[in-house]
């Protein structure tokens, strides 16, 4: 088997010692050809070009979700096809690995690794359904190139709150938890929507539902984890569903405390409910529409402010080595 690797040599939880390892593990198992990331993008390049190859087999990303994102529009960016595409393996690597460890790997590099190898001898692999979001036709984010995403995305405050934290990386902070907590804080502070909801949900054949103050859209579950606990938006989201939406229509203080709480202390069985909570499952169309520009994230990437975001759920999308 012909095998690509790409590497970031910027993840957080792997050193150049643990990757050296890795990478000999892989190669005694296949042929590989061992990529370092350079720039931001490089990774999606390379995941094109080994779609568009006539013989590589297989892309092992080792890094976090932003490497493991950049990956999947690669190999998709002529669009799905299961049958020629790649299959696409996940060395986790970053901070949290919530698209590794929401597939059941483990969180730990060199154990992942092997539960990889026993894969690959055993012919595992799962096809898995992804999420695609692209500007709306007939607004002005309709010349918004479309973006793939593996297990998340959120429009507003959650978008805001990860805004926030690669601004704080970028002026040399790490990435724990705390910083995330902190954001979350800060964010809430300083909503200008969470009086007045600005979003409105469309979907085919629904009336629309308005107000909300922020969105989640969830392709799998758990939707996030604080350090070994799984955190749970929408529990019934799964890689082999459509899309599960879980909206606010009100953040006021007593509101942010109940549902965070929720959050917490969510489970497979039960995530956040109420009367300010709107909960959709397995939506394969919807558009998210907003009076106000508001952050746009995908698997934890803010990539700006957008007025419209058209979402679907594509089943089948990409197979991966589990």
């Amino acid at each position: 088997m012909r095998a690509l690797l790409v590497v970031n040599p910027a993840a957080t939880t792997t050193s150049a010692r643990t990757r050296d390892v890795l990478i000999h593990a892989l190669a005694s198992e296949m042929k590989l050809e061992v990529v370092t990331t350079e720039y931001r993008g490089h990774a999606r390049d390379l995941g094109r070009q080994a779609a568009e190859s006539d013989d590589i087999e297989l892309v092992v990303a080792l890094g976090g979700d932003g490497t493991v994102n950049e990956v999947v529009n690669g190999l998709l960016h002529s669009g799905p096809d299961l049958d020629r595409l790649p299959r696409l393996a996940v060395v986790p690597g970053g901070s949290t690995n919530v698209f590794a460890r929401a597939l059941g790997l483990p969180n730990d590099a060199v154990e992942a690794t092997g539960a990889l190898l026993d894969a690959l001898r055993e012919d595992r692999e799962r096809a898995i359904g992804l999420g695609l979001a692209a500007g709306t036709p007939g607004t002005e984010d309709e010349s918004v190139p479309s973006r793939w995403f593996t297990f998340c995305a959120g429009l507003g405050f959650d978008a805001g709150v990860i805004g926030r934290v690669e601004q704080q990386r970028e002026r040399g902070k790490r990435s724990t938890h705390a910083l995330y907590l902190r954001q979350v804080a800060r964010q809430f502070l300083d909503e200008p929507h969470r009086r007045h909801g600005t979003i409105t949900l469309e979907q085919p054949g629904q009336d629309p539902v308005t107000d909300l103050v922020m969105s989640i859209i969830c392709n799998t579950s758990p939707w996030t984890f604080l350090g070994n606990r799984p955190v749970y938006a929408s529990p019934k989201a799964s890689f082999d569903t459509g899309l599960d939406v879980l909206a606010l229509n009100r953040m006021s203080t007593g509101a942010v405390a109940r549902y965070a709480t929720q959050l917490l202390t969510s489970s497979p069985e039960r995530g956040p409910h109420g009367k300010h909570a709107l909960s959709l499952h397995d939506l394969t169309d919807f558009t998210l529409h907003s009076k106000a520009p508001l952050p746009l994230q995908m698997d934890g990437d803010h990539l700006g402010l957008r007025t419209s975001v058209t979402f679907t759920g594509v089943r089948r999308a990409l197979r991966v080595i589990v």
